[in-house]
């Protein structure tokens, strides 16, 4: 991936006709790196748009063009993994930026494998719940009235269920 010095500055400095041809030379090397990254086909296009964005919001903080190739290659790496990190989202959110950092170090196809133990690990009125909410993507109110609870109860089966999944996925505090 060659990209040329002078429009990467420009890109860098919020030139817009710069940084719309700099996408435009990226997406193909994004769509192969991700064809390459993701296991899931549908999830291809997302992971290409959402690297799209990425790089349009943070091109300023890449130190130059020759490390935009490492730099995409990790982005879309992440991408690839967020069906997998969605467990630690909104208020179950990553406590420390070395979560952070434990998840973004792993493996993806590891963290694939380890999050499928976790899952089968879950009691199965949680695993249900998670698979609802975070593969199913239905709303609160649609898994409250598909397994017959309130919603409260509903909202903190979850929240147990993904206390239960962090708790599975992060390393022992001897380990760190």
């Amino acid at each position: 991936m060659a990209i040329e010095v002078d429009m990467f500055a420009a890109a860098q400095t919020g030139d817009r006709q710069a940084l719309e041809l700099l996408l435009v030379r990226l997406r193909p090397d994004i769509r192969r790196y991700a064809r390459f990254q993701c296991h899931r086909a549908s999830a291809l296009e997302d992971v290409v748009q959402e690297a799209l964005i990425v790089v349009y919001r943070r091109i300023g903080t890449v130190r130059s063009p020759q490390s935009v190739a490492a730099w995409l290659m990790q982005v879309v790496a992440r991408l690839c993994a967020l069906p997998a990190l969605m467990f630690t989202r909104g208020s179950e959110a990553l406590q420390t930026l070395e979560e952070s950092g434990h998840f973004a170090r792993m493996p993806v196809d590891d963290l694939r494998i380890d999050l499928v133990r976790a899952l089968e690990s879950l009691p199965p009125t949680h695993r249900e719940i998670v698979i609802l909410r975070d593969f199913e993507e239905l709303t609160i109110a649609e898994i409250a009235q598909r397994l017959g609870l309130t919603r409260e109860a509903t909202k903190s089966r979850l929240h147990r269920a993904r206390l239960l999944v962090r708790e599975y996925l992060l390393p022992s505090e001897g380990a760190r």
